[in-house]
C-alpha cells in the first residue's frame, strides 16, 4: 500500500469520525436545547487553523533555508578544498606544478561555466566535470616526492583532493528539490483551508475587510512561492551561486 493511499484512508478516517460523532451528538440534543448559550467554535476553529499553519509554513521556509545555505557550503568547500591544491603544491618541481594548476583552473572553469549552467537547467553535473577532476587527482597521486619536503605535502594534497571530490558529490545531491511531494500537498491544501475560513467567517463587502482578506491571501502565496524558488538551491531566484569559485579563482570566467 502506497503512502499515499495510507495519507487519503486516514484523513477520510478522521474526518468520517468527526461527522459521525457530531451527527450523533445533534440527534440526542433535546427540544429544549438553546444555541445562542453554546460557544461559538468558528472562531477559535480559526485561530487554531491559522496557528498549526503558521508553524508548518515556518518548518518548511527554515527547512529549505538550510537546504540552500548547505548547498552553498558544498560550493566553498570545494573552492577551498581546490585551492589549497592549488598552493601546497608550490614545493613540487615546476613542470609538475605548472600542470596541475592548469588542470585546476582547467576544471574550476567548467564547473562555474558549462557545468553551472548544467545544474541550472537539468539539475545534474556534467561527465566532462567527472574526467577533469579525475585529471587532477591522477595528477597528485602519480607524482614520486624527491625529497622529504615534497614527501610531506603529498598526503595533505590528496587530502585536499579526496575533500573537493567529496563536497563534488554533495553539490551533485543538492542539485534537485528537496521538498517531498506529500510536504507540497499539506502546505497547498493548508493554504485552501486557512484562505476558505475567511468566507466561514462571512466577511462583508467593507473595503477594510476585503483588503485585509487580499492580503492575508497574497501573503500565504507569496510565502508557498518563497519555499518552492528555495526548494531548488541551484536552479531558481535565490539560488546558491559559484561566487567561492570566483574568489579564489578569479581567472575561472
Amino acid at each position: 500500500m502506497s503512502e499515499w493511499l495510507v495519507l487519503v484512508l486516514a484523513m477520510l478516517a478522521v474526518c468520517g469520525v468527526v461527522l459521525v460523532v457530531q451527527v450523533l451528538q445533534q440527534r440526542r440534543i433535546g427540544d429544549d436545547d438553546d444555541p445562542s448559550e453554546t460557544p461559538d467554535v468558528i472562531e477559535y476553529m480559526t485561530m487554531m487553523i491559522g496557528v498549526v499553519y503558521a508553524i508548518v509554513l515556518g518548518l518548511a521556509i527554515a527547512g529549505v533555508w538550510e537546504g540552500r545555505n548547505a548547498a552553498q557550503d558544498h560550493v566553498r568547500n570545494e573552492a577551498q578544498a581546490l585551492h589549497e591544491v592549488n598552493e601546497r603544491v608550490r614545493v613540487y618541481p615546476a613542470d609538475v606544478r605548472d600542470n596541475i594548476r592548469a588542470d585546476v583552473d582547467r576544471y574550476v572553469s567548467h564547473v562555474v561555466t558549462t557545468e553551472w549552467d548544467s545544474m541550472r537547467t537539468k539539475g545534474e553535473l556534467t561527465a566532462k566535470g567527472d574526467a577533469l577532476l579525475k585529471t587532477v587527482r591522477e595528477d597528485v597521486t602519480d607524482f614520486e616526492p624527491k625529497s622529504d619536503f615534497q614527501a610531506q605535502a603529498y598526503q595533505p594534497l590528496l587530502d585536499q583532493v579526496t575533500a573537493a571530490d567529496d563536497a563534488r558529490g554533495a553539490r551533485e545531491d543538492s542539485t534537485g528539490a528537496t521538498m517531498p511531494g506529500v510536504v507540497w500537498f499539506g502546505l497547498i491544501a493548508g493554504a485552501l483551508v486557512t484562505i476558505g475560513m475567511i468566507f466561514a467567517l462571512q466577511i462583508r463587502r467593507t473595503a477594510r475587510e476585503l483588503v485585509l482578506a487580499g492580503l492575508f491571501s497574497s501573503l500565504i502565496a507569496f510565502l508557498l512561492f518563497l519555499i518552492w524558488d528555495l526548494d531548488a538551491p541551484y536552479s531558481r531566484g535565490v539560488a546558491a551561486t559559484a561566487e567561492p569559485f570566483l574568489l579564489l579563482f578569479p581567472g575561472a570566467h
